[in-house]
């Protein structure tokens, strides 16, 4: 499967920034080792729904170690039996460019 997320705190600090609990976040999807790509808008990760779902787990916990309050976004493509579907899809588009279609 893969899950697309964005884990933030809300009611950040004067400046609206959320960088360092963001970073906090995505250094817990690195860490997992499971495939990934970090967008400025969201993280995506692929593997088994448990895998994935423990990460994006421990992911907003490190987020809300850090805020009172946490805002988490996910969306998911479930779809047994396939993998490396993280560069393959954007692979199958990408065909669609270069063909003209």
């Amino acid at each position: 499967m893969l899950v697309a997320f964005s884990v933030a705190p809300s009611g950040s600090g004067e400046d609206g920034g959320v960088s360092e609990a963001v970073a906090a976040a995505v250094r817990v999807v690195r860490e997992s080792g499971l495939p990934h790509e970090t967008t400025s808008m969201f993280t995506t990760i692929e593997g088994d729904w448990d895998e994935v779902m423990d990460v994006v787990k421990r992911a907003t916990e490190a987020v809300s170690s850090r805020s009172p309050r946490t805002s988490l976004v996910l969306k998911a493509d479930i779809r047994p039996g396939h993998t490396g579907q993280l560069q393959e899809k954007v692979r199958r588009v990408e065909e669609h460019l270069s063909a003209g279609e």
